[in-house]
This record gives C-alpha cells, sequence and structure tokens, in this order.
C-alpha cells in the first residue's frame, strides 16, 4: 500500500490539490484564479466603518471582523487575509481580514507535493454539484446554508447501524469535499447512551483535525466547527456556471490537439466570455483556436468540446 500522496493539477483558472491514497482522493482543496486566497498579507485602504469595517486592496474588497480603531476612512494599512471571498453576491460571502504588522507577503500553497493529473477529480466534481455522497446502506445530502453546511443521513439500515456508518460517511466527505466552518449533521435519532456514544467515537476517531464537535443529542443533532479559509468544493459547485466553466475547461484540455469549439449552456457561455484569458490558455493546451457556441438545451454540467 502506498502512502497517501498530495498531487497538484495547474489548470485552467484553478489550481486543484488533491491527497490520493490507492487512487482515492480522501482530502481535496481548490485554490481560484483572481481570488485573494487566506494567507496573502497585503496593503489595503479603509472605506468605511459602518455598518460593517471594510477594506479594499488588489481589487477585491474584504469585511474586518475585529473591526478597526485609530483609522479613519481612506487611511492605508496592511491586513491579513483570513478567509477568501466564498463566491456570489451576498455581502457575506466576502472575504474577511485582520489588521497585522507583518510585511506584505504572497499567501504560501495549500500543500506541498508533485503536479500531475489527478485521475478522479470528475467524480468529487460529482458529488460537489449534486451534494449527494452514497455510502453502503445510505446516503448523504449536503446542503450549504447562511448558517452552516448541513449533512443529512437517509438510508434503509437499522437506525444504530446507519448512524455508525453515516458517521464515518460524514467525517470522510467533510475532508474530501473541504467542508470548513459550522457544519450540522442530523443522524436518525438514536435513544440508547450507548448507541450516542458509538456514534461520538467514530466521529473522533475520523473527523480531520483541528475540529471541535458537540456529542449527539437526543434528536441525533452533532455540531462539528472547523476553520474557514476558504470556500468549500460544495460551495463553489453552488456558484453553479463559473464552476461549469472551469469543470468544462478542465475536460477539454485533456481531449486530443486541435482547434475547438466549447458548446455550453449558455450561463457558462457567458462566464468563458468574460475571461477570454482562460480561453486563450485553453488554446495554447490545445495547439489551436477557442470557439464559443451556446446550447440552450444543455444543462450546465452537459458542456463539451467539438473539432472546430
Amino acid at each position: 500500500m502506498k502512502l497517501p500522496e498530495w498531487l497538484i493539477e495547474r489548470g485552467i483558472g484553478e489550481t486543484r490539490y488533491a491527497l490520493v491514497e490507492d487512487g482515492d482522493v480522501i482530502e481535496a482543496r481548490v485554490r481560484r484564479d483572481g481570488v485573494i486566497p487566506a494567507g496573502t498579507i497585503l496593503e489595503a485602504k479603509l472605506v468605511a466603518v459602518a455598518p460593517r469595517v471594510t477594506v479594499e486592496g488588489e481589487g477585491e474588497t474584504f469585511l474586518l471582523p475585529r473591526g478597526v480603531s485609530g483609522v479613519s476612512e481612506g487611511r492605508s494599512l496592511v491586513v491579513e487575509v483570513t478567509r477568501e471571498a466564498l463566491g456570489g453576491a451576498e455581502p457575506w460571502k466576502r472575504g474577511l481580514a485582520r489588521i497585522t504588522n507583518e510585511p506584505p507577503r504572497a499567501a504560501p500553497p495549500l500543500a506541498e507535493g508533485r503536479e500531475a493529473w489527478i485521475a478522479d477529480w470528475d467524480d468529487l466534481l460529482e458529488d460537489a454539484r449534486s451534494g449527494i455522497v452514497a455510502f453502503e446502506g445510505g446516503e448523504l445530502r449536503i446542503e450549504p446554508t447562511a448558517a452552516m453546511t448541513m449533512i443529512d443521513v437517509d438510508g434503509w439500515l437499522e437506525p444504530p447501524q446507519l448512524a455508525q456508518v453515516a458517521a464515518w460517511a460524514a467525517a470522510r466527505a467533510i475532508r474530501r469535499l473541504d467542508i470548513g466552518g459550522s457544519t450540522g449533521i442530523d443522524f436518525p435519532t438514536l435513544r440508547s447512551k450507548r448507541a450516542r456514544h458509538d456514534v461520538d467515537r467514530i466521529l473522533e476517531d475520523y473527523l480531520p483535525k483541528p475540529s471541535e464537535r458537540t456529542a449527539m443529542n437526543g434528536f441525533g443533532f452533532v455540531q462539528v466547527v472547523r476553520p474557514r479559509r476558504r470556500a468549500s468544493l460544495v460551495e463553489l459547485a453552488g456558484d453553479r456556471a463559473p464552476f461549469e466553466a472551469r469543470a468544462l475547461l478542465r475536460r477539454a484540455a485533456s481531449e486530443s490537439p486541435g482547434s475547438k469549439r466549447l458548446v455550453a449552456h449558455p450561463a457558462v457561455i457567458a462566464v468563458l466570455e468574460q475571461h477570454r484569458p482562460w480561453l486563450d490558455a485553453l488554446g495554447r493546451q490545445v495547439g489551436g483556436n477557442i470557439g464559443l457556441r451556446p446550447n440552450p438545451g444543455l444543462t450546465m454540467s452537459g458542456g463539451y468540446a467539438e473539432q472546430a
């Protein structure tokens, strides 16, 4: 058995990191191009102190949850990005930062490893876009909300056995899909304290560290809290058109060389049109020109490349 190994795939629009064991992705992370990642230290300008403390730097807007004192609007300061922007238009999805005295610097890589094609990535994307993770005896349904990511357990095993298998599956999904922040897991109700303790023990053994959690309550609910420095794969999939545009570019880059035409849902085509450098990068990889053709009859994930 080979030891787990980090693979790094430098794609178009994003860099993908996967910890792979025996051909299976057990942990994944994504760094999007054009999004300032957590760990970056940069110079910024204070643009507002109410209703939220807000700074701008390097073309992005960040919220400062800890606030600021002794600095007036319009002044410069140095901040460290503590969470990247999650995507979408809601203000709460903006990046977060804090004031620091350290000098500006780029964020470190998300992992150290060797560059390679990640063979299991498409299966990972399907789990993220569907929010459904199957396991022996049932499935998890994963849905991000404004308050937390919710994981609902469903299956046909007896409740104690279902909860135990689902505890392992949920811990694996949290790591595999890079789910951080607050996560609620809704297990079947277990009346036995011993059965609830068994689930707690499995979570303790398999949840990725660092993390904190509550013990299972009488209604089968457990809350898990992990550091949240970037968007999970499930959250990225929720910003559907950009997610599918990057996935389509990855598929097209792996096909035979030559000029291509990308055929996709109009919303995906609109994203590609807004990111011409992505198309130029694909053209250099495949050695040909890249065209676009919208097809409203396709699903968001149904895009493909045809020979031009």
